[in-house]
């Protein structure tokens, strides 16, 4: 098996690790996430969209027939899943086996950005939702969006759904400008790290909006998470130059660790044993990295 990373980062990779049934076949895989049991959760433009794994990659259980357009980010906090469905401008709340909890948005209004283009630099920022990307908790319940495709804002919610606070602009320069907020999280020091896509930085802000930090030794960010060692695992989709995919660990200060070429993981995800898991788009299929050092 090929070995990648290095010294306490270093992982032995595992292609096409999930096995689904006989006469079954992946779409695109867009997210993953993992569960407090160690069960792999698998968000998929296909039917059905959300596939369960074992840690040995053998298939589970599958639900949410019906429920999305167009699956997109999927996060696990608690047991309870956190998804959004970019087209449809939604965000949602399940639990384990695919009960719904909560919707926030409606499906199929968008709001007025003046975007014609997916993925472009919009003429403006607008409030919720016009091509959402990531839903997140955060300790306090409040919960994080980024939004996304066709917008450039990190919006905050209460639990309850009611919206607190929206903060970015579109642009191509300094803090707080925004082209493609892809993904985020809450770190475990209660601040937002956003994946902000095309301008290839991971921003840094308090939980109130307010900008703290940029990290910028990364390729277009698709995805972040952290381990339980406060490190961060990053998925770089590949350079506008056609440079590889890559994969990145970072310290707590954005900091390379460890470091190497992938294939394109739209989703990726690092659990608690540090195993690394990615979500492949144009390969249909989840690769695997298991931590060795």
């Amino acid at each position: 098996m090929t070995t990648v990373g290095a010294g306490k980062f270093t992982y032995t990779y595992i292609q096409d690790w999930a096995k689904l049934p006989a006469g079954q076949s992946f779409g695109t895989v867009s997210a993953i996430a993992t569960d407090s049991q160690d069960r792999v959760y698998a968000f998929q433009r296909a039917e059905p969209p959300v596939l369960v794994f074992d840690r040995d990659g053998n298939f589970l259980s599958s639900w949410g027939n019906g429920n999305f357009v167009d699956p997109h980010g999927l996060f696990i906090k608690d047991d309870i899943v956190y998804v959004t469905d970019r087209e449809g401008s939604t965000a949602m709340r399940y639990t384990l086996d695919g009960k719904p909890l909560q919707i926030i948005g409606t499906l199929g209004e968008f709001s007025d950005t003046g975007c014609e283009v997916t993925g472009a630099v919009c003429p403006r920022s607008a409030g919720p939702f016009n091509y959402i990307t990531e839903m997140v908790p955060h300790p306090s319940g409040d919960l994080y969006i980024s939004d996304g495709y066709r917008n450039a804002r990190v919006h905050r919610f209460t639990k309850d759904g009611t919206l607190v606070s929206s903060w970015g602009e579109p642009g191509k320069g300094g803090p707080n400008e925004f082209h493609l907020p892809h993904s985020l999280i809450v770190g475990q020091d209660g601040r937002i790290y956003l994946c902000d896509r095309e301008n290839s930085r991971i921003q840094v802000f308090s939980a109130e909006g307010e900008y703290i930090t940029m990290w910028t030794d990364m390729q277009r960010p698709l995805d972040i998470s952290q381990d339980k060692e406060g490190n961060f695992v990053i998925s770089e989709r590949v350079r506008e130059d056609g440079g590889p995919a890559q994969m990145s660990v970072l310290d707590g200060e954005g900091k390379v660790l460890a470091r190497w070429p992938s294939r394109s993981a739209h989703g990726s995800w690092v659990d608690a044993h540090g195993d690394i898991y990615l979500a492949l788009t144009a390969e249909k299929s989840i690769d695997k990295y298991v931590r060795q050092g």
